[in-house]
């Protein structure tokens, strides 16, 4: 390897050691088998797993290797930014703050050509304009929910999430795909008729 080389490789493995601390954010949502929190790395891989499978329920065609880079890197700005519970109203008053300034450093790992489209692929999934970020964006809504149904609403008991919050949440899994919008608001209805939600 060349110098140049040398350093491209450097930046790919310190970014890629950077990413293990993904296993660290630990959000709301609770893992079925054990009594945790799931993390950020294990919400990626699960999304993964919902990509490969799913796919074909896509509203739109969809790049499948993109869905699944998107789905891997959705959630890398959380190292510096934190997670943000879905219904925290204060906290999601500077979420997009915190975390454009996390993908600034976080991506800014990487080489410039691998830098700018883990950047594109970020920006696309919050700007939820593509078929691939609409996908994926249907894909982080339903897995969580479905872990907290599976899960007899734990994390929404703790939290008294209402109905309400849940069904304006998910709205945007339509835009993904209306199968799993379908799915969802069919969970929805069960949890709440089972007095899981408020």
């Amino acid at each position: 390897m060349n110098d140049a080389e040398k350093k491209r490789f450097a930046d790919q493995i310190a970014f890629l050691v950077e990413m293990d601390k993904m296993k660290n954010i630990y959000r709301q949502t609770r893992v079925l088998h054990e009594d945790r929190a799931e993390n950020d790395a294990e919400h990626a891989w699960h999304l993964a797993m919902l990509a490969l499978v799913l796919s074909e329920y896509s509203n739109e065609p969809v790049d499948l290797k993109k869905v699944l880079a998107t789905v891997l890197i959705h959630d890398v700005v959380e190292i510096d930014a934190g997670d943000t519970y879905a219904y925290d109203a204060a906290g999601n008053a500077t979420k997009a703050e915190r975390e454009q300034k996390a993908a600034d450093r976080l991506f800014g790992l990487l080489p410039e050509d691998q830098a700018a489209y883990m950047r594109q692929l970020w920006d696309e999934f919050e700007a939820n304009e593509t078929p691939e970020a609409k996908f994926a964006n249907a894909l982080d809504r339903v897995q969580p929910l479905m872990l907290n149904y599976c899960k007899h609403g734990e994390s929404w008991k703790t939290h008294g999430t209402r109905r309400e919050q849940v069904e304006q949440r998910n709205q945007i899994v339509r835009e993904g795909s209306a199968v799993l919008s379908d799915f969802v608001f069919a969970l929805i209805q069960s949890a709440s008729e089972e007095g899981l939600l408020k």
